[in-house]
């Protein structure tokens, strides 16, 4: 029998070991724990712009391919752009299919990891055949979980796009206006809000995680601050925001 947070688990698929739901997660979680678990469990979501990035930008620059906006090149009747050229349907896939990848490596990473104040843990943890993600095996579920939340990524991403347009900031090319909190925290929010109401049988979209969600929504901007820095150094981004 493995100990994750102070309980009695395993993995759903495993039919040798029992499953017990008691105590709530947040009892067994520290104030560091907390938002480390979070970050690693919706790490597909807080990846997925930069997924989007290679099919956006990496892919249609290799293959000639033209990347087609979300909003179609539509302004509204303000006179800006309803999304930008930023939000492609190109990006939009790269984001999905690269959330979806990466939470298969991350329940692969994390499928036997079942310790105490746990961080590297399977966030499919608890899910089993019968929830409704549970298509093509653990692999597929995985696969769709990931998807998902880099499908709230993009949700909330646009989101803060259409609000920066509204305020009239433009893209200049291939740089985005700078707006610190509307780049990172509506992409944040809409990831775990997709995560709590798609998949709250599994770790991932567990409610005792909320707290802990809001002190990772704090770090948020700082994060995504070091990320895009990291992208600007590597070539990846045209400007370090």
């Amino acid at each position: 029998m493995r100990t994750i947070l102070s309980r009695t688990v395993s993995i759903a698929f495993v039919p040798t070991q029992l499953l017990s739901l008691a105590p709530s997660v947040s009892e067994s979680m520290s104030w560091w724990s907390g938002p480390l678990l979070v970050l690693w469990l919706y790490l597909p979501g807080y990846l997925a712009n930069t997924a989007a990035m290679f099919g956006g930008k990496w892919i249609p620059d290799l293959t000639g391919i033209e990347p087609r906006p979300i909003d179609g090149g539509r302004t509204l009747s303000d006179g800006y752009r309803v999304l930008g050229d930023g939000k492609t349907w190109n990006g939009l896939l790269g984001a999905v299919v690269g959330a979806g990848l990466l939470c298969m490596l991350t329940h692969a990473l994390g499928e036997n990891h079942l310790v105490d104040n746990g961080i590297f843990v399977d966030p499919l943890l608890w899910a089993g055949p019968e929830d409704w993600f549970w298509i093509g095996g653990e692999w597929g579920a995985a696969f769709i979980v990931g998807a998902f939340l880099g499908f709230g990524c993009m949700i909330g991403d646009c989101t803060g796009s259409f609000i920066k347009r509204r305020m009239g900031k433009k893209r200049e090319g291939d740089e985005s206006s700078e707006a610190p909190l509307l780049d990172t925290l509506p992409f944040a929010i809409f990831t775990f809000a997709m995560g709590l109401l798609m998949f709250p049988s599994a770790l991932v979209g567990n409610s005792d995680l909320m707290i802990a969600m809001f002190g990772l929504l704090v770090l948020t901007p700082v994060i995504h601050r070091l990320t895009n820095m990291f992208g600007y150094w590597v070539g990846l981004k045209e400007v370090p925001y």
